[in-house]
Parts: structure tokens; sequence; C-alpha cells
């Protein structure tokens, strides 16, 4: 590994907290005002779990659905269709 550490400059992490704080609902509706890195990373986290618990949620969701479900009817093979590439 080499001795020398690429650096990140405060620019490039002002950058990437502005990319970051675009991408969160929550700092989308608060608008331009700037929050702290501390804030925004936290934020993120918290998004990224109710993001969890929502594909969580609705994979329940269509497991019961599939499981009322006549696996050869035309319902289901649209259902499949979706999670093919």
């Amino acid at each position: 590994m080499s001795s020398r550490r690429s650096r990140i400059s405060e620019e490039e992490i002002a950058e990437l907290l502005s990319k970051l704080q675009s991408l969160l609902p929550e700092a989308r509706r608060r608008g331009a005002s700037r929050a702290s890195a501390a804030k925004l990373l936290k934020e993120t986290c918290n998004y990224i779990r109710s993001l969890h618990r929502e594909v969580d949620d609705l994979s329940d969701r269509l497991s019961e659905m599939m499981a009322t479900m006549d696996l050869d009817s035309a319902q289901a093979e649209i259902i499949r269709s979706l999670f093919r590439p």
C-alpha cells in the first residue's frame, strides 16, 4: 500500500454533501438551507433504514399475495415478468 494517501479537498467534500443532500427527501423539502455534514449523514442513515423497512414490507406483501394466487395465472405471470432483467 502506498505511503501517500489520496486526500479529498474540502471543496470535493462540500460537493459530495450537496449531491447527497439533493437525494434525500427531507433535505430537499428544507430547500437550499445547508445542514451540517453530521446531520446530513444521520439523515442518510435514517433514510436508508426506512428504505430497507419498505423493501421488507413490500417483499412480505408480495409473498403473501403470491401464496394465495394461482401460480399459472396471468396475474402471476405479470408479477414474475416484473422481476426479469
